[in-house]
């Protein structure tokens, strides 16, 4: 029997979790308030407010008889990823571990969500293409490997990420941030649109900078907000068409996608009818920012007793 507590503070989430003998018991969390009008938060408001989260998400009686703290304390697996954020997340992990006498683990942010990616929906594969889609990362990656992953940068946005662009575009409708929600919905209920935002794929990078300029203008000279919402979304899905077929040319390989992008309800109803088998969506509720990645690869380092700090 072992229970691990798990945390996450990133750019706009703070996340606990719990899980125990594999399986999550307790999971919470809170996106961080923005001002409305804005389009995100400085590092320093960030980290006050998961300062001041954290103890609310807590739950005492799923901290009792807890083995190990896993925390994650950068967004990604390499030396130079660095973000003030996740040092709310790593102060309270080490403390909590320090008090209690039990191992502390370190993950990263973007490890975590391919844990949690790959828990939700049963993927099981030792090699696959991830993709990580959201606001702060729009990322391909190489994944080998059954327990600690290998992990290598094949592409990506030359730019900015895809959940930027329709955070941005949401922001200018009007619409409270994170707003990528907004525009989904928008472009649900949405049948046609005249406007067309173009793709920019080369290889198995790709660029949103101009087609976010572009939805900009679309919305300053007052076209429908319904239609540029569609286009917006419409310019995502062909972009992902042409980096899945680009990927599929060169890797015989499976494909996770993940990330708060990879909950929108337009996004996974075009892979679905279109790449089932191929292309794998991480469960909404697992998609975006969470613990539960990082509450599952203590668990698991704990179960072999590895990498742990005292």
């Amino acid at each position: 029997m072992s229970k691990v507590l798990g945390f996450d503070t990133s750019n706009y989430t703070t996340s606990v979790a719990v899980v125990e003998n594999n399986t999550v018991i307790y999971e919470k969390r809170k996106i961080l308030d923005v001002e409305l009008g804005k389009r995100g938060l400085r590092q320093s408001e960030a980290l006050f407010q998961h300062i001041k989260n954290i103890p609310n998400l807590l739950d005492e009686k799923f901290l009792i008889n807890i083995d190990a703290v896993c925390v994650s304390t950068r967004p990604r697996p390499y030396e130079d990823s660095y973000m003030p954020v996740f040092k709310a997340g790593e102060s309270i992990a080490k403390s909590i571990a320090k008090t209690l006498n039990i191992p502390l683990f370190e993950t990263t942010h973007q490890e975590g969500h391919i844990e949690a990616a790959k828990f939700s929906i049963g993927f099981n594969e030792d090699e696959f293409i991830a993709i990580h889609l959201s606001g702060g990362t729009s990322e391909v990656l190489l994944c080998r490997g059954k327990d600690e992953l290998e992990i290598n940068l094949i592409g990506g946005t030359r730019d900015i990420s895809m959940g930027q662009f329709l955070d941005r575009i949401g922001v200018a409708l009007g619409y409270s941030f994170p707003s990528g929600k907004f525009v989904d919905e928008l472009a649900l209920n949405t049948e046609k649109t005249d406007i067309v935002i173009p793709s920019k794929v080369d290889g198995l990078f790709f660029n949103l900078s101009g087609q976010e300029t572009r939805a900009l203008k679309y919305i300053n000279d007052g076209y429908d907000k319904n239609q540029i919402a569609l286009a917006s979304m419409k310019c995502l899905i062909k972009t992902l068409d042409k980096l899945f077929n680009n990927i599929f040319s060169k890797y015989n390989k499976k494909i996770l996608l993940f990330g708060g992008v990879a909950s929108s309800k337009y996004i996974k109803k075009h892979i679905n009818f279109n790449y089932s088998g191929r292309v794998y969506i991480a469960d909404a509720s697992y998609a975006s920012d969470n613990a539960i990645g990082v509450a599952l690869i203590g668990y698991r380092r704990l179960k072999n007793r590895r990498d742990y700090h005292e």
